[in-house]
């Protein structure tokens, strides 16, 4: 395991002095008086909660880094050298017809009213944070352009410098709303949606009614939590004004901007910034229904769920009632994750890590599902990056997962390719990308790729952090086909759960996936024997026909 240092991270600019660490409290094992730091007992000595976050706030992401016990990496996905699933219709499996390029990464979510996306990823939420709002239109075109949903997070609305409210509290306008929606669907080509995420301050406002009236969006997203995981979401502000504003519009600011000792504290420069805080939602079912059914009278044809890395309890009530409610998507979000705005110690230390979680959610939605109650299409969150990560998703949870959300894997891309547009008009390239050339048409393999999407003319206009979501969506995809194709799997739908082997027996005690040394032992027993005990035999020979006809069948795990 990696070593944990709770007293220093790099997420909060701290480090120890000493190489000897104690284990439980980060501490130095010998903490010398005199020591001039950095751990983050001696910052909190001077700066105080400012340690409660990473930082700089603002100008980074930061996740959790803590080592679980079990996570994905104790899965791996199995091969095979037979059979097919997911061919088109009509197409018979061989090796001409069979190559991984053939594999269809296509997907759906919804109850009735299905949205279709060109890979089974989408965004994770983004809201209010200082790194979505001066990026978005990188992230906002290179997700319409990949074809996947976007994700528009919560109090985007509510911290908008040019919002207006009537009398009632309700918004009249949101340039800053209108202009994030507007630039999605600039760009938008048939595949993915731009959904918006509410939480209690955005159900005060009239967020829902705003984007609905104003843009006619047909899918929006409730939220249990996850903003700064359980807490509500936060921004940091440096302007007592502002702090000011946003405490006049109903958020709770911390330190209390109103008081004089804290306004005092702001002019003598010691106070450098306030925290403006979500409130803590409080669910009940019957309240959840009648939510749900609110936003359905005022015209969307979608309603999601995000819930954060609560326990089995929650779990529980989050599918149950997703169920019952006809919910179209439920983003089930795992620990550790994060995008920086969550209090550095709750990333690495509260909720559900993300494959006990999943794990339960699969076993729990399996549950309704024998009992014939229809499941909602269900999306796994909590630290991806990566197509083996996506494929592990997919297989543990179906057949009920249908995509992953992607939190900080779908940032970097967008800011790596906004900085590399700065670089070149500095005449600053890193070596790193200057290798590859000095233009963005010898930088980005796939901008003719880009430009027969949008017309020569439109390349003009298009951010190239865009084009660095697009460029990492095509490695996923193609990553994702050579995965596929290996374990034969030639469209989303098909990937099941016996597609994967634990690698230790304690994680297919978490998992209900077998251990590798068990999988298939009972198919491989019998062709050592010749004696298929009600096996079809053709499964065990080779034939195609048979592993289409009886995979099902033999390979279903309790």
């Amino acid at each position: 395991m990696n070593l944990q240092r709770p007293n220093a991270n790099d997420a909060t600019q701290s480090a120890n002095r000493s190489k000897s660490v104690v284990p439980m409290s980060g501490l130095c094992t010998r903490c010398v008086d005199g020591c001039t730091g950095n751990c983050e007992v001696f910052k909190a000595t001077f700066r105080g909660r400012e340690l409660l976050y990473p930082g700089p706030f603002g100008d980074i992401t930061a996740g959790g880094d803590k080592d679980y016990p079990i996570d994905y990496s104790h899965l791996n996905i199995q091969g095979y050298a037979l059979g097919t699933k997911g061919l088109p219709m009509g197409v018979t499996g061989d090796s001409d017809t069979a190559i991984f390029p053939a594999v269809n990464t296509e997907t759906g979510y919804g109850w009735d009213s299905k949205v279709n996306m060109t890979l089974p990823i989408f965004t994770g939420a983004l809201g209010s944070t200082e790194i979505a709002r001066k990026n978005w239109d990188h992230f906002a075109v290179g997700a319409a352009l990949s074809g996947i949903t976007l994700v528009c997070g919560e109090n985007v609305c509510g911290i908008d410098p040019q919002l207006e409210l009537d009398g009632n509290g309700k918004i009249i306008s949101s340039p800053d709303m209108d202009r994030r929606i507007e630039t999605y669907r600039r760009y938008h080509r048939g595949y993915g949606e731009i959904l918006v995420q509410m939480n209690v301050e955005d159900t005060r406002l009239g967020v829902a009614e705003y984007v609905r009236e104003k843009h006619g969006l047909d899918s929006i997203e409730l939220k249990w939590g996850q903003g700064a995981k359980c807490i509500g979401g936060e921004i940091k502000v440096d302007s007592l004004e502002r702090a000011l504003e946003l405490q006049r519009r109903g958020y709770i600011v911390t330190p209390d901007p109103s008081h004089p000792i804290n306004q005092a504290a702001y002019e003598d420069g010691s106070l450098k910034e306030f925290e403006r805080h979500s409130r803590l939602g409080f669910i009940d079912e019957e309240s959840f229904y009648a939510e749900v059914e609110r936003l359905r009278d005022l015209g969307f044809s979608r309603i999601t769920l995000k819930t954060g890395a609560y326990g089995l309890r929650e779990l529980a009530m989050a599918i149950k009632w997703s169920s019952k409610a006809h919910i179209d998507l439920l983003t089930i979000d795992g620990a550790p994750g994060g995008t920086g705005m969550s209090p550095w110690r709750m990333m690495e230390e509260w909720g559900m890590p993300s494959l006990y979680l999943h794990s339960a959610a699969q076993e729990f939605a399996q549950r309704l599902a024998n009992r014939g109650e229809r499941v909602p299409d269900i999306a796994f969150a909590g630290g991806f990056s990566s197509e083996d990560g996506i494929f592990k998703a997919l297989a543990l949870g179906a057949p009920f997962v249908k995509a992953v959300c992607m939190g900080r894997a779908l940032m970097i891309p967008g800011m790596v390719g906004k900085n590399i547009s700065q670089w070149l008009k500095e005449g600053k390239l890193p070596n790193t990308v200057g290798q590859y050339g000095s233009t963005p048409e010898e930088i980005f393999v796939c901008y003719e790729e880009i430009k027969d999407l949008v017309g020569a003319d439109e390349m003009k206009n298009l951010p190239m952090g865009a084009m660095g979501i697009y460029s990492y969506s095509q490695k996923l995809r193609v990553g994702l086909q050579q995965l596929m194709a290996g374990s034969r799997c030639f469209s989303v739908p098909v990937i099941e759960r016996h597609d994967l082997m634990s690698l230790t027996e304690e994680c297919a005690k978490v998992t209900g996936i077998p251990y590798l040394m068990d999988a298939y032992r009972k198919e491989a027993m019998a062709i050592l024997t010749e004696r298929y005990d009600g096996l079809d035999e053709s499964m065990v020979r080779g034939s195609t026909a048979g592993f289409k006809s009886t995979y099902h069948r033999i390979r279903t795990y309790e």
